[in-house]
């Protein structure tokens, strides 16, 4: 059987990985039956060292997939855990991680260039400088 060929874009000469999952906060008392109903979530978006996609895939879901503790919601007394609801992107960096190295990039294509400038933000507008507390992080 002859050996599948993995195109240079999908590999990672340097042996790193960008991966990201989503998990969302679930309350023990809702209704699981309900796809629709609202909830907290987070993608976390990591570093991982790997030697090809299928380990850093491995890798991904282990960590994403790590046991939480219980928690709860200090304003209403509900308790609930975090689950991980799975892998939403692997990618390959090409560049050695240094400063400076690109690690993600989104193409965007046929947009006006309206479009293409609405994404620009101001320092301000950079979710990094914003430190407003959110809801249930105190």
């Amino acid at each position: 059987m002859p050996t599948k060929v993995i195109p240079h874009r999908k590999r990672s000469p340097h042996g790193w990985w960008i991966g990201s999952y989503i998990e969302r906060f679930e309350f023990h008392d809702e209704d699981r039956s309900n796809p629709n109903r609202r909830c907290l979530a987070y993608e976390n978006t990591v570093l991982l060292k790997a030697k090809n996609r299928d380990d850093a895939y491995r890798k991904l879901v282990a960590l994403g997939s790590v046991e939480t503790s219980e928690c709860w919601d200090t304003a209403t007394g509900r308790r609930g855990l975090w689950r991980f609801e799975g892998p939403t992107q692997l990618l390959p960096i090409h560049d050695e991680i240094e400063d400076g190295a690109e690690v993600l990039w989104t193409v965007h294509r046929n947009r006006s260039v309206r479009r293409i400038q609405s994404l620009v933000r101001t320092k301000k507008q950079l979710p990094v400088f914003d430190d407003s507390e959110e809801p249930g992080n105190a």
